[in-house]
């Protein structure tokens, strides 16, 4: 993970027990920094010509009509550039890496899909014919039953992986090792996901993986870049974000609903982390569509 450690890390929305998560948004401009996660990342992104494309160690300016995968813990963002245009339509699909079962997988019907997985892990851009043809697809995501959303999401897969003229755009590829691949950090993961609502310790995790305070807190660092308390913040964060977008429920209800006891250092650290505030960004990121 030595290549990561200057890169940021997203906490993503996605929890362990969802299928996929679509985002469907109207941007006026791409200002979140070069970052990586573990999650795989289908980016369609329409009317931005003028943005810079970072994958890897790849960069390029992107056209009208854009539509990249992004395999995991590979870094990227897109960027101001000299896009003019201050309604872009950005829509992402995120899904855990262990989605597909590896003996789902194997199946003949799904092995053009298990390669173009593979292939992800450089990031994978299409061509403009590709985007064109399943620009409604894309659009009417977002307006679909939970139901039909996963079968237009297989078929959009299923389009990507037997479509001509792909193009691999990082000349390296970062090795999967991630929270899930270590045993120790899956249990802290899981563990975080599954209590974040309530009173949380150093001693109680520390504990869990058979640590000291003092190992855990070098463990956790040198797997995150971050101290417990940030990551603990990062995943109460994420959660709370995705609720504001989701739910019917005030900022102070989603506050204490992701394990903040104090409004105000819910909303500091809100801030911190997402550098707006939280009724901010409930106004500017609608769309968002979770696929149970």
């Amino acid at each position: 993970m030595s290549e990561l450690e200057n890169i940021l890390r997203e906490i993503t929305p996605l929890s362990p027990e969802d299928s996929f998560l679509v985002f469907d948004r109207i941007k006026a401009s791409f200002d979140f920094p070069y970052h990586y996660h573990p999650e795989i990342e289908i980016n369609f992104i329409y009317k931005g010509k003028g943005y810079k494309r970072m994958v890897g160690d790849h960069t390029g300016e992107i056209g009208n009509i854009e539509l990249v995968l992004v395999g995991p813990n590979l870094p990227h963002c897109w960027a101001n550039y000299r896009c003019k245009n201050r309604k872009t339509h950005e829509i992402t699909i995120q899904f855990n890496q262990d989605f597909f079962q590896q003996s789902l997988m194997e199946k003949n019907i799904l092995k053009p899909i298990n390669n173009l997985m593979k292939d992800s892990i450089r990031g994978i851009l299409f061509s403009t014919e590709t985007a064109e043809k399943l620009k409604d697809s894309f659009l009417n995501l977002s307006k679909m039953n939970s139901f039909e959303s996963f079968i237009e999401i297989m078929k959009i897969l299923n389009e990507l992986a037997v479509a001509d003229n792909k193009t691999l755009l990082s000349s390296y590829s970062i090795e999967l090792e991630s929270f899930a691949d270590n045993d120790k950090m899956k249990i802290v993961h899981d563990f975080v996901h599954k209590n974040f609502e309530n009173k949380i310790t150093l001693d109680n995790v520390a504990s869990l993986v058979n640590m000291s305070n003092v190992t855990f807190n070098r463990f956790i660092k040198k797997r995150t870049g971050k101290t417990f308390v940030n990551y603990l913040n990062e995943i109460r964060i994420s959660y709370a974000a995705r609720w504001l977008m989701e739910k019917n429920l005030t900022v102070f209800e989603i506050a204490f609903e992701a394990g903040f006891n104090n409004i105000a250092n819910f909303n500091k650290v809100f801030k911190s982390i997402k550098k707006t505030t939280p009724t901010e960004f409930k106004e500017q990121f609608k769309g968002v569509k979770k696929i149970e």
